[in-house]
This record gives structure tokens, C-alpha cells and sequence, in this order.
């Protein structure tokens, strides 16, 4: 069940982020207000995220995926399992939190949409980076 929720949310993470990246540069570019609804949608990709690194973090130490890591060296699928994908997720999501702590701080809309755009981005291009196509898309890779 865990790892269904997991793989669920994760498709509500990068459905927001791409909103919020593309939000961000489109307000930036136009030069738009940042408005309630800018904030809004910042806030939900920050708490999808969260709500992942939890459910992930779970999963990791109740994985039989991830307990022999000494194997999961040798081992590329296992590997991405027990080093890469939490790893670079974390990273990740540090960013995306990062960005909005100082979209917060920052004063007026340009610098806001730039924060969202800058952080949200390198979060985004971090966790497809290391998504686990091969078991998300299996047609892809057969």
C-alpha cells in the first residue's frame, strides 16, 4: 500500500511543479502580480513533496529493496533504490524548500517568480532524474 501511495503522490509532485515552474517563468516573463493563487500553488508542490519524502523515507527503511546495501553497489537497479533516487530526492526537495523560504523573504513579484522559477526547476530536473522509469513506464524500456 506505501509503495502505491508513493507512486501516486509522486505523480501530484511533478504535476504541480511543472504548474509552478511554468507559472513562474510566465509571471516572470509578463511581468505579472504574484498573487495568492502564485503562493498557493508553490505551497501545494512544497507539501506533495514533503508528503513523498515521508512516505519515502518509510519505504526505505521497510524495503527489502535497500537492506543489503553492500549489494545494492554492485547492483545498478538496486543501487537507485538505495543511494541515487533518495539521495537525489532529498536534494531535491531541500531545494524546492529552500525556494520557498526565500520566495518568502524576497521583495516584489519578479524576485518571487525568479525564486519559485530558479529552485522549483532544479528540484523538478533532480527528481526526473531519478525516477524509476523503468518500473513507471515499463513499455518504454521492453
Amino acid at each position: 500500500m506505501l509503495k502505491h501511495a508513493h507512486s501516486g503522490i509522486a505523480y501530484l509532485v511533478i504535476i504541480f511543479l511543472i504548474i509552478v515552474v511554468i507559472n513562474a517563468f510566465m509571471g516572470k516573463s509578463s511581468k505579472k502580480q504574484f498573487t495568492d493563487k502564485d503562493r498557493k500553488l508553490g505551497l501545494f508542490a512544497l507539501i506533495f513533496s514533503h508528503i513523498q519524502l515521508l512516505l519515502g523515507l518509510i519505504l526505505y527503511f521497510v524495503s527489502p529493496m535497500v537492506q543489503s546495501f553492500g549489494v545494492a553497489m554492485k547492483d545498478s537497479t538496486l543501487r537507485l533504490y538505495a543511494l541515487e533516487h533518495p539521495l537525489i530526492n532529498i536534494i531535491a526537495i531541500v531545494l524546492i524548500t529552500i525556494g520557498w523560504s526565500k520566495h518568502k523573504k524576497a521583495e516584489g513579484d519578479a524576485k518571487k517568480f525568479k525564486t519559485f522559477a530558479i529552485f522549483y526547476t532544479l528540484g523538478l530536473v533532480l527528481i526526473l532524474s531519478r525516477i524509476p522509469w523503468k518500473v513507471w513506464i515499463p513499455s518504454l524500456f521492453a
